[in-house]
């Protein structure tokens, strides 16, 4: 058996996979706080302590990349290693791969119920396909046929630099200058980003902020959630928080067709991660449509270009798959 993980900033996803079923049956599944473990070795124990069945590898996806089995991950204070984990967890082998390489491994394993159509577009055989991620972090892939298979690479392409591509992200852009040294992506289009947003939009005082959602955010451990779920609230959204969503599906959806364009995704787009999920009423209309193409001479190839949001676990069924695949060396 082999237990496989989506190591993320936010949470922990773990799930038992039996290899004669395949990388889509996660037998025993459990999402654990990421804060509440001092590492990784503590919940994997944690989590395998309830199951009664000999485990013999891991292998998990981590935020952060990989480099000769060694990984940092990008925003919690952990540094794994491959030998070190399969010896503290008694294990014969674990192997470690960028998240977004296991999301893109997913990718062409899924089928129709997993996918959400955003565009349809018209995929073109062998096209490359890129991958975005909006979670705690923003992360990036992509994948090339080979004439055989697809092969997944993993890229850090969330923290390139920012670029403003209306006059309110000009103006974002100033304004965050004046308090960081380098403005990247993920700190306007992830988790992390989302209330340097709401702050800026606050700062900007063209939409009031509601004294009950400034009381929670004083307090909110994690001042994302609050706002999101404001943002989204079904019988009334609050304005600030909608205003910051809509700022943050522009962004999202610009870096989606900046990333189209660098991989040339003629086979089509997949958006994950937790964000993209949550916010899935908003990236079904224009506004992420327009800014997804405002692409100048190349706006006619991304209207064409097959744009899905992924439902399904994408990061635990990649990690599967390439956990299977060194069980047969």
């Amino acid at each position: 058996m082999l237990v496989v993980g989506d190591v993320g900033g936010t949470k922990i996803d773990l799930a038992v996979i039996d290899p004669q079923a395949g990388p889509r049956a996660l037998i025993r599944r459990a999402a654990l706080p990421s804060a509440n473990y001092p590492s990784l070795e503590a919940a994997v124990r944690e989590f395998l302590a309830g199951i009664d069945v000999p485990i013999e590898r891991g292998c998990f996806a981590v935020a952060g990349p990989v480099l000769a089995g060694t990984a940092r991950i990008t925003n919690l204070p952990w540094v794994l290693e491959e030998r070190a984990l399969a010896s503290a967890l008694r294990l014969d082998a674990v192997t470690l791969l960028n998240d977004l390489e296991a999301i893109a491994l997913a990718v062409p394993l899924l089928g129709p119920d997993d996918l959400h159509v955003l565009n349809r577009g018209t995929a073109m055989p062998g096209g490359a396909l890129a991958v975005i991620a909006p979670g705690t972090g923003l992360g990036e892939a992509y994948l090339t046929w080979d004439g055989a298979r697809y092969r997944a690479h993993a890229s850090e392409g969330g923290h390139a630099d920012f670029a403003p591509t209306t006059p309110l992200q000009d103006d974002l852009l100033r304004a965050l200058r004046g308090r960081f040294d380098h403005i990247s992506y993920e700190m306007v289009c992830s988790g992390i980003g989302i209330p340097h947003l709401y702050g800026y939009l606050r700062e900007r005082g063209e939409v009031p902020e509601s004294d009950k959602l400034a009381r929670q955010l004083a307090t909110a451990p994690d001042p994302t959630r609050p706002i999101v779920a404001a943002g989204l609230a079904a019988a009334a959204p609050d304005p600030l928080s909608a205003a910051t969503l809509a700022l943050f599906v522009e962004i999202l959806a610009a870096e989606a067709g900046n990333l189209a364009l660098k991989v040339l995704a003629t086979g089509g787009v997949y958006l994950s991660g937790g964000l993209a999920l949550l916010t899935l009423p908003l990236l079904e209309g224009e506004h992420f449509a327009d800014a997804f193409r405002r692409k100048g001479r190349f706006a006619d190839l991304l209207s064409r270009l097959p744009v899905q949001v992924v439902l399904a676990p994408a990061a635990l069924i990649g990690a599967a798959a390439r956990g299977l695949e060194s069980l047969k060396r």
